[in-house]
């Protein structure tokens, strides 16, 4: 299982453009705050190495790193990879909505929308294959995730506790603790998940 960020979109967009397109807007949003490269590696706990690599489009980014990088700027993944939403009403075309992991038989995570700012509300869709597993680190305090499976079962964990997500049904997680999304079923996994994330 991989949760490193897979650029691309399955509509086919070109992943290198995104990939420079992600570079450029962290550095951009690090010189507008004037953090050094040092600052920023504080901040977000990564190390300067990934950052250098992350600003060049050469880097390969987990989900977390790009959380970590975001709350550290005050801003949202979204805004990272350019599906936020600005003011009033904005689209964005399939052929946009970037696929940020991909699982080892194929399972797929696509951001499909998310609001601008530190207090952010993201909305998703996964395809998971079975047997697959993703696993997440503790979001900020009070962080929630709200899911609804629209096939297969949904295996959720959330620190201590496990819940099964049927098909057509809905559940509400506390996600500030470390948890994982997994399909032992046999056929695939698919779910909506809205993720909101307070910066007090």
């Amino acid at each position: 299982m991989t949760n490193k960020v897979n650029i691309s979109t399955e509509q086919g967009t070109d992943a290198p453009s995104i990939s420079r397109a992600v570079a450029t807007k962290i550095k951009a949003y690090r010189k507008d705050q004037k953090f050094s490269l040092d600052e920023l590696s504080r901040r977000a706990g990564i190390s300067k190495g990934m950052l250098v690599e992350l600003e060049k489009g050469l880097a390969n980014p987990s989900i977390a790193t790009l959380c970590k990088i975001a709350a550290a700027l005050s801003v949202s993944v979204a805004d990272l990879v350019n599906v936020a939403s600005p003011p009033v009403v904005h689209l964005i075309k399939d052929r946009d909505i970037p696929v940020l992991w991909t699982g080892p038989k194929g399972g797929t995570a696509r951001l499909l929308a998310g609001t601008s700012g530190p207090n952010m509300i993201e909305m998703w869709r996964w395809e998971v294959q079975s047997g697959e597993v993703f696993k997440a680190l503790s979001h900020p305090t009070g962080t929630h995730e709200l899911f609804h499976v629209e096939q297969g079962e949904l295996r959720l964990s959330v620190g201590e506790k496990e819940l099964i997500v049927p098909e057509g049904s809905s559940a509400v997680a506390r996600t500030d603790v470390p948890h994982q999304y997994a399909n032992h079923g046999e056929s695939t996994l698919v779910f909506t998940m809205t993720v909101v994330e307070p910066h007090p």
